[in-house]
């Protein structure tokens, strides 16, 4: 097949951008040409118009446009025409889009549509409880509603959706994103610092940041060595409006513990590893996620995590089988949950090692590139 996403961000040096969506694309599209197909990426509203290959993989770079009326509705009709054309010339059967701030909306494309639930607007709003905008809930609104299949990482994520924007539940096939698990090795899981917590992934509200001022206190109480290590890009917080969370979360703490909380800032993805490795524990107290790759990440390095148990934490991991859970708001559970394991090197292994088979039973990328596959071929035979 001859496939082709669109996607703004991609972990490439000429895209510039690279998150959990478009880390969870590369490994698709990896394993995609694996097995013989083709792929092409969309990177639309760009500072640069280029064509480039890359390990097999087509990329396109699409200049954004500057216009003094109308810029957002005449940019996406840019790219509705370069869709259109380059479907014909590079002979794409599918494509994929986002369905954050409604992508497809108001497209009329000659090619059929899929669309990956990776986290609109809409969705993490309502788990937030905060308020979406009108205009964008009515763009991912139209924008879902024009795919001729739908795929979500877990059965939370699309029966809320279908919820939020009035879909045919029937619609949405339940996918998990897959990982590359030869990528992710940790020959010697028993080797690690004492104490040391680990929490990586953006450092924004969402994700419950400002929880973890709170949580680290309880446990560092208990557990005089703990030290947290935070890992991810430093976001500005809506609520306050204050640049950096980071900032707002080392304020919250008590003094005598800041030298205890390390920060050193966004690693390149393939460093992560390194300071998963050195975690005794890795933790992940998030309001707001369709799957949560950062959990299976650290799972598949045999490394128990203490995780949110919001909705689409309970389809990951299986509790106090697999990993360990607690709302990210209950900061004396969660912190009681991080102090199991520290105190318990027997439970901290039998976690690690089920975790790690948990991952290649449901999360393995080899796997289920096939279940993308066929529902692939089924949209563009219709």
């Amino acid at each position: 097949m001859n496939i082709a996403f669109v996607t703004t961000e991609y972990p490439h040096q000429r895209v510039g951008r690279a998150a959990g969506i478009g880390t969870s694309i590369q490994n698709l599209a990896k394993e995609l040409v694996k097995l013989g197909h083709q792929v092409s990426i969309i990177v639309p509203y760009h500072l640069e118009s280029a064509i480039f290959d890359d390990e097999g993989i087509r990329i396109h770079l699409i200049q954004s446009k500057q216009y003094r009326f109308g810029a957002f509705y005449r940019n996406r009709k840019n790219l509705q025409r370069y869709i259109n054309t380059y479907s014909q010339i590079e002979k794409w059967d599918v494509i994929e889009m986002p369905d954050w701030t409604g992508f497809a909306a108001f497209m009329k494309l000659r090619i059929p549509l899929v669309v990956r639930l990776h986290g609109s607007d809409t969705y993490f709003c309502h788990l937030e409880k905060r308020s979406i905008k009108k205009r964008n809930f009515l763009l991912e609104k139209n924008g879902v509603h024009r795919a001729d299949a739908i795929i979500s990482p877990s059965a939370f994520t699309a029966d809320l959706t279908a919820s939020l924007f009035k879909l045919d539940r029937s619609k949405i096939a339940v996918i998990p994103s897959g990982i590359a698990i030869d990528r992710f090795r940790n020959v010697a899981p028993d080797v690690f610092e004492d104490g040391l917590i680990l929490c990586y992934g953006t450092i924004i509200r969402k994700k419950g940041a400002l929880e973890l001022p709170q949580i680290f206190s309880m446990v560092a109480a208990h557990y005089p060595k703990a030290k947290l290590l935070l890992l991810g890009g430093d976001a500005a917080d809506i609520t306050t409006g204050s640049e950096s969370t980071c900032e707002l979360l080392r304020a919250a703490l008590p003094a005598d513990l800041l030298e205890k909380v390390s920060y050193p800032g966004r690693v390149p993805y393939d460093e992560v590893q390194k300071y998963i490795r050195q975690a005794h524990v890795c933790i992940f107290p998030t309001f707001a996620e369709t799957q949560g790759m950062v959990t299976i990440e650290a799972m598949a390095m045999q490394k128990a995590v203490v995780n949110s148990n919001i909705g689409w934490a309970n389809e990951i991991i299986t509790e106090g089988v697999d990993g360990l859970m607690a709302h990210p708001a209950d900061h004396r559970h969660f912190a009681d949950q991080i102090l199991r394991i520290l105190q318990d090197d027997s439970l901290r292994r039998n976690l690690a090692q089920n975790a790690v088979q948990r991952v290649r039973e449901r999360f393995d990328i080899a796997r289920t590139v096939h279940d993308n596959l066929d529902l692939y071929r089924k949209v563009s035979q219709r």
